[in-house]
């Protein structure tokens, strides 16, 4: 399939540099000029793609190389571009920074492989001509860097035309704009990045006067023009698993599994309750949306807010997040506590990842060190650390068979926690790419997966099937 799809990736030498503020007020000016902007984001990246989404008001979306093939990346690009007037993919780390110490699955590789002009913001602080210098470095880099662009991040009115000038006339590439050093908008971090969009106090208003800044100092027809140089996304159509189809089993919109075995009547449509607030925000939508096109329906809920699961559900989700922040609130709602615990117990199919695994423990210390009774589900304690223990990219390897696998299938995920159990599980043997690193964990049944890893269930859709097929068969008695 061919899809024109206006784009560019804005990138960075090195994290830190102001990406994320900078793409969100391009978002915003993009609105303002009346476009209907698409925001992605490199990696997989949680909180970022959260601030995209409050600014464009549409979700954002991940484009992760090690957790997809680059067709797959494609195609999901190509989903939701279709339907927009530009792309704005967000990078991650500095952009050859992949897996290890390659390239793979970094900013760059997702540019190449979707073909995407990229503009390079580089921090003006400090230094006048060793910008042109690092800049040139990166253009030469790979024969095929991708960059088209320069953005400068933190360079004043006065000194922007004479960088400008001189980066053109050594590098070869456009400069597209400045932003001066912007004190009154910054984003506040925490353990495990930023903290989230919501909790920004009048983000809306603040990122509108940014666009208005920008407007000022970046060339916006420069921008959308070198977007609309990016050739149109190729890529076959992926097929999803299942057998229960008479429909073309493709990525439509559409629900996949319309018909039982003998296409006679309809199937039921099972019902996953995911939980949904500020304690369980970790997400990729991409892969609440597999769920829908697989023909469950997505029924959000608030472990803080509730007194007790949705009726009539066949399956649970607990994502990540940050119970710790809000483990004083989660144990004292002893209702949704005890319907979750009965729930898992009577075999509900259940995903519980990272935050959603440390909820399901007999206790979580909050971020001051105090232990919180929690679900009660698994004979543990969940407790803080003062820093990352295993994190990054892994393959999981089924030890034996269970809900999301068979034993000896494999998922690819990710962990990044700083707080630890004292039952990890052993029931997948984790393994660093490009590294001798491992480590077992997980528990599983065949009615629960629980762990640290989070997983893109659209990099492995079979597991997404089977968690599907799972609640089908719950629903069905």
């Amino acid at each position: 399939q061919s899809v024109a799809a206006p784009r560019i990736l804005v990138a960075a030498p090195a994290s830190g540099t102001g990406k994320t503020t900078i793409v969100c007020g391009l978002l915003q000016a993009l609105i303002r000029r009346g476009m209907r902007p698409l925001a992605c984001k490199c990696g997989p990246d949680y909180i970022d793609p959260m601030f995209h989404s409050k600014v464009i008001g549409a979700k954002s979306r991940n484009l992760d190389l090690f957790f997809a093939d680059g067709n797959l990346v494609r195609a999901t690009l190509a989903r939701d571009a279709a339907a927009c007037d530009i792309t704005v993919i967000e990078g991650a780390m500095g952009y050859y920074d992949g897996i290890a110490m390659s390239d793979d699955a970094s900013a760059w590789d997702v540019a190449r492989s979707t073909a995407t002009p990229t503009v390079l913001v580089v921090d003006g602080r400090g230094r006048a001509r060793s910008i042109a210098a690092e800049i040139a470095g990166f253009i030469g880099f790979h024969a095929e860097s991708q960059i088209a662009g320069v953005i400068l991040n933190r360079v004043s009115a006065g000194l922007y035309p004479r960088v400008k000038e001189l980066i053109e006339a050594e590098c070869g590439v456009s400069v597209l704009g400045y932003v001066p050093r912007l004190d009154d908008f910054t984003l506040e971090s925490r353990h495990l990045g930023l903290v989230t969009a919501d909790e920004v106090a009048d983000l809306h208003e603040k990122v509108d006067a940014l666009a208005a800044r920008l407007e000022q100092t970046l060339d916006m027809d420069a921008i959308v023009a070198l977007a609309r140089t990016a050739p149109p996304l190729m890529f076959d159509e992926p097929e999803l698993p299942g057998t229960l189809s008479s429909e073309v089993n493709h990525w439509g919109d559409s629900p996949m599994i319309q018909v039982n075995e003998r296409g006679d009547s309809p199937m039921i449509h099972p019902r996953i309750a995911v939980a949904q607030d500020a304690a369980f925000c970790f997400y990729y939508d991409d892969t609440l949306r597999l769920f829908e096109r697989m023909g469950a329906e997505v029924v959000p809920f608030s472990p803080l807010a509730d007194d007790a699961l949705p009726e009539d559900i066949d399956g649970l989700y607990l994502g990540g997040g940050y119970p710790e922040l809000y483990a004083a609130q989660l144990s004292a709602n002893e209702g949704m506590r005890a319907s979750v615990k009965q729930a898992v117990e009577d075999g509900l199919p259940t995903v519980a990842e990272c935050g959603g695994f440390l909820y399901l423990h007999e206790s979580l210390e909050d971020d001051e060190g105090v232990p919180h009774p929690m679900v009660g589900v698994l004979p543990a304690r969940a407790f803080k650390t003062e820093k990352l223990g295993r994190f990054g990219y892994i393959t999981l390897t089924a030890k034996t068979d269970g809900l999301l696998a068979a034993a000896g299938e494999q998922l690819r995920a990710h962990e990044f926690h700083y707080w630890e159990s004292e039952r990890p599980g052993e029931a997948f043997a984790a393994q660093k790419p490009l590294s001798d690193r491992g480590w077992e964990c997980c528990i599983t049944t065949d009615t629960l997966y629980a762990g640290f890893p989070h997983l893109y269930l659209p990099g492995s859709p079979q597991a997404a099937w089977r968690f599907v097929q799972a609640c089908t068969r719950r629903a069905r008695g």
